[in-house]
């Protein structure tokens, strides 16, 4: 039987949790910095929930005794006698800290382990041994075990032990926590947004990320097909398991049949091995088909046959292999009316279209230009180990107004480029491009430089009013709602300013 705790330890103990709770919720404001700020009339954090622990022993004595022992300083506690019941509330339940002896019949320790961190990612396994199987405990701790505590148990080594591997997990909470508010405030799995076009769209990406639907995404080249596909998969049940993409128009027929179901040895000409296919590679987890409407017709064909009934069977041989796929698929292709002029199957095209992504252009939602090309900006300056510490305003002005054709991808290496050529620390017009350095000459008025399709072009013959207020609302998307540096692009006062928004609702 384990000793009693001391008086005294309920105290230290719990005196140190609130310290690494108060730590953690410190580190994450510090993470946020000026992202966020949290509010002074805001309600207080809620009390922490209490550290579950799961206690696996086939000594119904010792269990009890580490569980009370747990409890008298404020630990949830679930014993289980056995290690099948163990993995049982393990598969069933939802734990913090798996504590598991090591020596058991049927399941022993390192099976219970196994589970848990199959079950239980973000929990902590500490293992109980006696003094015979301390390299065998250390084996466990090569495979995932927070640490190891030696028979007989002393009260103060249970506890301090315990409250490491709270503490570990607790970290991993903050962190998850922070990424989620980092994601909801400026992005979504690398999506960055602050449109509210972006905004819909990841809400119904995230309704349908958990489903098992086939998606569709539809949208320009450039917009982000491939890392929305990402994010659907990121967000799925299946994101343990691969995430296979393979771009349909970059391969012929026969090629295209081979990467997608494979071959045996001897299928054609060179292939002097058998080859695993990508549906074969990805079992498990998701395939996803970008340029899908290129693909060739026969194509199509063995694609849909795959869909109906979840087995391949590789070029060169007749025996089916069952597979277990999520179909995501992209294309920028007007697939109704590929499938009026012949070029699209219509069957494979409900298949594929469960459910539908539509990603806007560029264009259509500038209100992320700015938030991307900051992103842009400390992302590339990393990567090529230099100092950008801003950009200027002539060049948000003329990044805002540009219309990008090539969407994302095109601002995103325009921005690459812009930091390679940096040399003052500071992205201005001598860092612009050819295609966006030139202004444009237009009745004698010099204009920012734009693709055909941009300027107000339907303000003209309007009243003055009307333009000024869609110079106002345009300038406030463009500097994502700062009033003071609106009002300085605008050359008016902040009165001013302050007065047309309340004015006109802005």
């Amino acid at each position: 039987m384990l000793p009693q705790p001391a008086t005294n330890s309920y105290g230290v103990v719990l005196g140190w949790s609130e310290r690494i709770a108060r730590f953690s919720r410190a580190r994450a404001w510090i993470m946020i910095g000026s992202m966020t700020e949290p509010s002074r009339s805001a309600s207080p954090d809620p009390p922490a929930s209490p550290v579950r622990v799961l206690l696996v022993d086939n000594d119904k004595s010792h269990a009890q005794a580490m569980a009370e022992t747990l409890e008298r300083v404020g630990y949830h506690c679930t014993t289980a006698t056995s290690g099948p019941e163990g993995a049982r509330r393990i598969e069933l339940d939802n734990f913090d800290v798996v504590i598991t002896d090591l020596v058991m019949n049927e399941i022993d320790g390192m099976m219970i382990l196994a589970t848990a961190k199959q079950n239980l990612p973000d929990a902590e396994v500490i293992v109980v041994t006696g003094h015979g199987s301390v390299l065998t405990a250390v084996e466990a701790m090569q495979k995932g075990a927070f640490n190891f505590l030696e028979k007989p148990l002393n009260t103060d080594r249970l506890r301090a032990v315990t409250e490491k591997a709270a503490d570990a997990v607790r970290l991993k909470l903050v962190n998850v926590d922070l990424h989620r508010r980092l994601d909801d405030k400026f992005g979504f799995e690398g999506i960055i947004y602050v449109s509210d076009q972006m905004k819909a769209l990841i809400d119904r990406v995230r309704r349908l990320a958990p489903t098992d639907a086939s998606v569709l995404i539809q949208g320009e080249t450039g917009t982000g097909k491939e890392l929305v596909a990402q994010a659907i998969h990121q967000n799925s049940p299946r994101k343990k398991k691969p995430f296979v993409a393979l771009n349909c128009a970059a391969l012929s027929e026969h090629l295209l049949e081979s990467e997608l179901f494979g071959h045996v040895r001897g299928a054609y000409t060179d292939a002097a091995l058998d080859r695993v296919g990508r549906f074969e590679y990805a079992n498990g987890g998701t395939l996803f088909l970008d340029e899908v409407g290129d693909m060739p017709m026969p194509t199509q064909i063995k694609l849909l046959r795959v869909l109906e009934s979840g087995e391949i069977v590789r070029v060169g041989e007749n025996k089916p292999i069952s597979v277990n796929v999520r179909i995501l698929s992209a294309t920028n292709r007007n697939l109704d009316h590929a499938i009026e002029e012949g070029t699209f199957r219509r069957d494979l095209y409900h298949r594929l279209k469960v459910v539908t992504v539509d990603l806007p252009p560029l264009q259509s939602r500038r209100e992320d230009i700015i938030p991307l090309v900051d992103y842009f900006r400390k992302h590339f300056a990393r990567r090529h180990h230099k100092t950008v510490r801003g950009i200027s305003g002539a060049v948000g002005r003329r990044l805002f107004a540009y219309d990008w054709p090539g969407n994302v991808r095109q601002l995103r290496n325009v921005v690459e480029s812009m930091v390679v050529i940096d040399t003052n620390e500071i992205l201005d017009e001598d860092d612009l491009p050819q295609e966006l350095a030139a202004p444009v000459q237009t009745s004698g008025a010099t204009v920012l430089a734009t693709s055909p399709a941009s300027g107000p072009n339907e303000l003209i013959g309007r009243p003055m009013w009307e333009i000024e207020r869609w110079a106002i609302q345009h300038t406030l998307e463009m500097t994502q709602g700062n009033r003071e540096e609106t009002a300085r692009i605008l050359a008016i006062g902040a009165r001013t300013l302050y007065r047309k928004i309340k004015d006109w609702g802005l």
